[in-house]
């Protein structure tokens, strides 16, 4: 039975166009194959599909390069040149603004300023007396965070309740009460002072005699 031939125009499923640009791009790369290996030909093909998704074929032994430059030599067209001519332009274009600012950052020093008129220098003057007041507002915040460091690091710890200072024989022993009085205790060694009172000492006759002075 004979196939019967398909209206050529957009296929709008496109599930359906996907299915059919698949199976063409390989009937379309295997007859290029086939070109190059009976014909002796070189075949180049660059395909995008609707999502822009790029397909190529190219005949073994060759570039891409080799091809554009054989289709230049032979149509006398030269494909490059048109990108050439607007690399040319973006450079140009990039040099003017280096310059500008090159002469900016020179008027800002008080270099050419002799074809500035009024109106240009007075912006001038106001672009700079703005650029000192931000690095002005900069530095103060910066000294007011190196201060505000300086003070943390620079607070009093948290006194213990308790501080013992050693001496070396343990008869000095340093309190800290609730009141932030000092009392400092001295501890007697053995054995006892003769002249001592009854009452100077904690507790019993025999042990340390304890001794207590406050300090405001």
């Amino acid at each position: 039975m004979a196939r019967g031939k398909i209206q050529i125009k957009r296929i709008e499923n496109p599930t359906n166009r996907q299915v059919t640009y698949s199976k063409r791009r390989s009937g379309l790369f295997k007859k290029a194959k086939e070109l190059t290996v009976l014909c002796d030909a070189t075949v180049s093909i660059i395909m995008f599909s609707s999502s822009n998704k790029l397909h190529e074929f190219l005949s073994p032994g060759v570039s891409m390069k080799e091809i554009y430059d054989r289709y230049q030599e032979t149509t006398g067209i030269d494909i490059w040149l048109t990108q050439y001519q607007r690399m040319q332009e973006d450079l140009q274009k990039l040099n003017e603004i280096n310059k500008g600012l090159q002469r900016q950052i020179r008027q800002r020093m008080g270099d050419c300023l002799e074809d500035l008129s009024f109106d240009q220098l007075s912006c001038l003057e106001q672009d700079m007396e703005n650029a000192v007041q931000f690095i002005r507002q900069r530095k103060y915040k910066v000294i007011a965070t190196q201060i505000d460091t300086k003070n943390k690091k620079d607070l009093p710890k948290e006194e213990p309740p308790y501080g013992l200072v050693d001496d070396g024989d343990y008869n000095h022993v340093l309190r800290y009460d609730k009141s932030s009085h000092v009392l400092a205790l001295r501890l007697q060694p053995y054995p006892l002072p003769p002249n001592l009172h009854a009452g100077g000492a904690a507790g019993t006759g025999s042990g340390s005699c304890v001794t207590t002075y406050t300090l405001h």
